[in-house]
């Protein structure tokens, strides 16, 4: 089944980081919010664990081509495409870790803009709306 995801991050400029469908292995209608969070998790892992590791000889700056800066900032992330580390990751321990991380309230899942806030709560997918997870930041400082 395909899903809408958006992740966004809030009080940045360009708060919407980006807007892909994602293929899940799932054919019902109806789902949980926890096994939903684990086919997503389940679906980035898997991508993850095939891209391909270049490994280079020597080690030098990859210059980006002119105005690719900009879009890369523009979008609240920078990269450019090399990965040093050569560990798959654990699809288990992932799960486990986004599941924990709701449970903490590190992000937050909408549906159609209604918060779901329970990962029991079912979720009719035939509907067919976007998701939106949005990273909160938490404030730090002290009273001093």
């Amino acid at each position: 089944m395909e899903i809408k995801v958006t992740v966004k991050q809030l009080g940045k400029k360009h708060p919407v980081l980006s807007e892909q469908k994602i293929e899940i292995a799932y054919e019902d209608i109806t789902i949980t919010l926890e096994n939903l969070l684990k086919l997503i998790v389940r679906q980035q892992v898997e991508a993850f664990n095939a891209q391909l590791f270049e490994l280079e000889d020597q080690d030098y700056t990859k210059i980006p081509v002119e105005n690719y800066l900009n879009i890369l900032t523009d979008t609240g992330k920078l990269g450019f495409g090399s990965i040093y580390n050569e560990k798959k990751a654990n699809i288990q321990k992932a799960q486990e870790n986004a599941i924990l991380a709701f449970e903490d309230g590190m992000f937050a899942v909408f549906y159609n803009d209604e918060q779901l806030e329970n990962l029991t709560q079912t979720i009719d997918l035939s509907l067919q709306h976007t998701f939106a997870f949005i990273r909160l930041t938490f404030l730090a400082g002290s009273y001093w």
